[in-house]
């Protein structure tokens, strides 16, 4: 009595995108001698990966943030956007909490740092491809206290003139409406001044402010910006 022979499984396609031609070529090479994944295109900013991941449908995506053009996290909100199926790990330089957090908002399922082994990035790509949530080990921990913190996080109040806005976002408008700088920001709340930057267009978009002057003028109003 004969037995058919076991359906391959399909690989997994990825595609890989990073603006540095020297990462796309290690990743591609890393990946592509792993069994049950298949590199099937690339793409050096997020804008060129829009179009790549439409022509060949990929099952996940490889993609780093800091990138000309479309940067990464615009690229996964869009790419998720149209197909939330699709499985997008960050690889990046970026450490920053709030970039994090921007990433998994966007869609994404993993993040690592560039700076990873190539057994961590490839335990999580398969993890990744597999349906998990996957982060680096040095960020693991962080990303469990923020969302365990997030959880215990008292509601906005009702009274609240702007409750569309986060609480980093809250705390960089009292200081734009006490009248500090994104440098003097910065320095008074530990962070950098990208995520300043970050937070100070985000504040505009939700108070639909036309600039700082007009975002000083509406928070002041509030109540903001007074010690």
């Amino acid at each position: 009595m004969s037995t058919a022979p076991p359906t391959p499984t399909a690989p997994v396609r990825v595609v890989v995108v990073d603006d540095h031609q020297i990462v796309r070529d290690g990743l591609v090479a890393l990946l592509g001698a792993l069994d049950g994944l298949e590199v099937v295109g690339t793409a050096a900013d997020g804008r060129a990966a829009l179009h790549v991941v439409q022509e060949t449908t990929p099952d996940l995506v490889v993609m780093d943030i800091q990138m000309p053009g479309l940067d990464g996290i615009e690229a996964t909100r869009f790419l998720t956007g149209r197909d939330p199926s699709l499985r997008v790990v960050m690889l990046t330089m970026n450490e920053d909490d709030d970039t994090i957090l921007a990433a998994v908002r966007a869609g994404a399922c993993g993040y690592l740092l560039k700076g990873a082994g190539a057994e961590e990035v490839q335990a999580a790509i398969r993890s990744a491809a597999a349906g998990g949530m996957v982060f680096g080990a040095s960020l693991a921990e962080r990303i469990a206290a923020f969302f365990a913190g997030a959880a215990a996080a008292p509601a906005v109040a009702a009274d609240e003139p702007f409750p569309g806005l986060t609480e980093r976002e809250r705390d960089v408008l009292h200081l734009i409406a006490a009248g500090r700088t994104n440098d003097e920001i910065a320095a008074e709340l530990y962070v950098s001044n990208k995520t300043v930057r970050n937070a100070v267009s985000a504040i505009y978009a939700k108070l639909h402010a036309t600039g700082r002057a007009d975002a000083i003028v509406k928070a002041r109003e509030a109540g903001y910006g007074r010690d």
